[in-house]
């Protein structure tokens, strides 16, 4: 996080809207009516993917993606007018919804406006043609950092926008722009309305090191996070991805978690998420409804602020082309209360002023959040301590817990959960209990603490 981030970020509930896809008439307008319904979910923030021009050259499929824009400075007319923005902005605020915008600095559209008026953005091959350094992403063009009008002309968009009522900016593949631009983006829009949100899409380490290896410098998690006060957690996804659907152990995701907070800066804050536009719905990969669930309250029992994607509370299946017309199929918003109990075990305060305690993989993952004293967990000043069971292998059957005997409060399925001989029956999905009392839980050693005592001992020697 950077250095004037406050902590309270990692409660924050991000809730991101693909317009173009989200109602029947795929505009603006659909957002405006739905803004007290998202904000009634316990979202903080509504994060709009782009809602600019889209270039018509070399575009992918019927209506292009929404991340090859024409024009930083307009709305898609598909969406709707400039008024219409103004008036979900309105609304959302109104709602108590905090306005993110997403944008995209490291490429334009093949017929951006600034090809014409300024060639001299991009970067060009040996006949001065623009090109990509993505060839996947062929319907764009990148930009040529650092450039000071370039980097001017940016700055002054984005302030364009934040005049407009825009409290935050979600940075499309942020790394691949230099860190000092943001840095100065940052510093300067703070001028204009301190306390902007600041959210980058850091990319998969496996990008970082092919860039780096074909000569195109592309920054670290660490580096982003001195302009940034949210990163996606792209640095740990594949091995979810390969856990969730059985081709690792569960323990090497929590290794990585380990390895977040053992690497980052001390206060950072990781975003965590299920599914967003660009990876495929909890639902389809995960092997069953009730671990596609488990495996949601796990993400939002980790460190750091919690980002769901329109039509998780449908327990959608389908992901939306970015390309074609392919409106969310929204059901009959079944898994609403449960998205609302998670963005409310977010703001619980054992979250937003205890510590997590990882404490055990299997059967179940079990986590725990309060205060740390040795193997103690106390409560936090102002609230329970929680504890956290989620049955993301389906094992079924009893699971040991390290809790004392007793009657707990669930607060993701409603009830009460009783722990009898040290013990509760394994939750449909997973439980989230509030605990008044201190009680001694052994930590799970991971194998990343091995390392570090087989060096200590090594050392000793």
């Amino acid at each position: 996080m950077a250095a004037d981030t406050p902590l309270d970020v990692r409660s924050l509930v991000i809730y991101q809207a693909f317009p173009r896809v989200y109602g029947p008439t795929g505009r603006l307008a659909d957002l405006t009516a739905d803004v007290a319904r998202i904000a009634a979910l316990g979202a903080d923030v509504l994060f709009l993917t782009p809602i600019h021009p889209i270039g018509e050259v070399g575009r992918k499929g019927s209506l292009g993606s929404p991340y090859a824009i024409s024009d930083y400075r307009a709305v898609h007319p598909d969406l709707g007018t400039e008024q219409d923005f103004d008036d979900l902005v309105a609304a959302a605020h109104a709602a108590g919804l905090r306005v993110m915008l997403d944008v995209v600095f490291n490429h334009t559209a093949q017929d951006s406006v600034l090809v014409t008026e300024h060639p001299e953005f991009f970067h060009q091959d040996a006949q001065g043609r623009p090109y990509t350094t993505v060839p996947a992403w062929h319907d764009v063009i990148d930009l040529h950092h650092p450039h000071p009008d370039l980097t001017r002309y940016l700055i002054d968009s984005l302030a364009l926008w934040v005049r407009r009522g825009v409290d935050g900016f979600r940075c499309d593949v942020a790394s691949l722009v230099p860190v000092d631009f943001w840095v100065q983006a940052r510093a300067e829009l703070a001028q204009i309305r301190p306390g902007l949100l600041w959210l980058a899409e850091t990319v998969h380490p496996s990008m970082v090191e092919a860039r780096r290896a074909a000569g195109l410098p592309t920054a670290g998690d660490g580096e982003m996070f001195e302009a940034f006060d949210i990163e996606y957690q792209y640095d740990l996804w594949s091995v979810w991805q390969a856990v969730v659907v059985g081709d690792l152990p569960v323990g090497r995701f929590l290794e990585m978690l380990r390895w977040q907070d053992a690497t980052l800066p001390g206060h950072h804050a990781k975003l965590r998420f299920v599914e967003n536009h660009d990876q495929y719905r909890i639902m389809h990969f995960a092997p069953s409804r009730d671990q596609a669930l488990a495996w949601t309250a796990v993400m939002a029992a980790a460190r750091g602020p919690l980002m769901v994607y329109a039509g998780q509370e449908s327990a959608a299946r389908r992901w939306p082309s970015l390309f074609e017309p392919d409106p969310v199929d929204w059901g009959t918003y079944e898994l609403s209360g449960f998205v609302t109990a998670l963005a409310g075990i977010k703001k619980h305060p054992a979250m937003r002023t205890g510590e997590p305690w990882v404490l055990a993989d299997e059967p179940c993952v079990q986590l725990a959040w309060g205060l740390l004293a040795d193997d103690r967990i106390t409560p936090v000043a102002d609230g329970p301590s929680l504890y956290v069971v989620a049955d993301v292998a389906a094992v079924g059957g009893p699971v040991a817990v390290q809790l004392p005997d007793g009657e707990y409060r669930d607060l993701l399925g409603g009830g009460v959960v009783t722990v009898r001989d040290a013990s509760i029956p394994a939750p449909t999905s997973a439980v989230v209990l509030e605990v008044s009392d201190p009680y001694v839980a052994r930590r799970w050693q991971t194998p990343l603490l091995d390392v570090f005592l087989h060096v200590e001992v090594l050392g000793d020697a």
